[in-house]
């Protein structure tokens, strides 16, 4: 008995330190200076809740929000108009005042693309592996592109590294986008979706997947077959476990440094921060801040030289609109789009 409490303090001891030690390497990547020219370059989106398109927000709470973006770097909004139904179907009944939000928002902000965004929770009884169930997804696309919408930018979770259903599903989806569109919408249709966060070290998915019982990370080398089927990319560093800013941050640095890696130049790569604050298991809004988020994904594109930051599309995506505070809107402008 002694022996094995000896063996088992041991091994806890162990994942102790490796924990500390990845903790000090998390923080010590939050250090330095980011470069003065990295920061926004107009390539930022927001997502957007589904109030604007049944009708709920008008014209009144267009204007406040319109406030909020000018002056920003806001160019892609995603408004939500799911979710799929389990089997696939998107009814066009939950967007029932597309048409007016659409004519409204582009009268307001022209110039910013508003793509819709639609998914479901792929462990409630989605399947992107059924052909059936990818075909009524793209007859919702096609409906939305009918829309008016400028794009679709998918959200599908929890979603497992590897998973070739949903490959099919964007080769499949990107040609819709490019064929006919309803008044107003661009002549090239958008396709974007929002990925996990990526393995942060070699090795570490398997072992986190048997814990929390999915994948919480995916491979970069998913990440790359992804982005390669898109035309952008929404990774939501948010709900990371960080119990402090210093932490998350550094959390930021390493996964915008490894998606820079991961996803082609050509290919618009979005930085999630979070503008929400409920405070749960995987969400600290005190550490998981829009200022930290700011600074991170700075002093990772500070990592390449100024010649080769500009010649991708690099940004911010907040999340989300309706629980966003002034203070977030503020810590995005004097952090990201100014870069102080």
């Amino acid at each position: 008995m002694k022996w094995v409490l000896q063996r088992v303090g041991a091994a806890v001891a162990a994942v102790v330190l490796l924990v500390v030690a990845a903790g000090v390497a998390v923080r010590a990547q939050y250090s330095g200076t980011p470069a003065a020219w990295a920061r926004s370059t107009g390539h930022d989106a927001l997502w957007m809740g589904h109030a604007w398109v049944d009708g709920s927000n008008k014209q009144p709470q267009l204007d406040a929000l319109a406030a909020r973006l000018r002056g920003g770097g806001i160019r892609d909004v995603y408004v939500h108009v799911g979710p799929f139904e389990l089997n696939g179907r998107l009814n066009p009944a939950k967007y029932p005042d597309a048409e007016g939000f659409l004519r409204r928002f582009r009268v307001t902000l022209p110039g910013v693309r508003v793509q819709a965004w639609a998914g479901q929770r792929v462990d409630h009884g989605l399947d992107l592996d059924d052909r059936k169930t990818r075909a009524r997804i793209l007859d919702g696309v096609r409906d939305l592109r009918e829309a008016g919408f400028d794009g679709v930018h998918y959200n599908f979770e929890p979603m497992r590294s590897g998973g070739e259903g949903f490959l099919t599903l964007l080769k499949a989806t990107r040609p819709l986008l490019r064929g006919s569109a309803g008044a107003g919408a661009s002549e090239r249709g958008l396709l974007s979706t929002s990925i996990p966060q990526i393995e942060p070290l070699g090795g570490l998915r398997l072992p986190v997947r048997l814990v929390a019982g999915r994948d919480k990370y995916w491979s970069e080398g998913y990440v790359t077959d992804v982005a390669d089927r898109v035309d952008q990319i929404a990774l939501m560093t948010y709900d990371s476990v960080m119990p402090m800013e210093s932490l998350y941050g550094g959390h930021v640095v390493r996964q915008a440094s490894l998606a820079l890696r991961a996803v082609p130049k050509d290919v618009d790569l979005l930085i999630g921060a979070p503008a929400y604050h409920e405070d749960t298991a995987t969400h600290d809004p005190d550490a998981e801040t829009m200022g930290a988020t700011a600074r991170g994904a700075r002093l990772a594109l500070s990592e390449l030289s100024e010649e080769r930051a500009r010649e991708r599309t690099f940004g911010l995506a907040i999340y989300v609109d309706f629980a966003a505070r002034p203070g977030d809107w503020e810590a995005y402008h004097r952090h990201w789009v100014r870069g102080r």
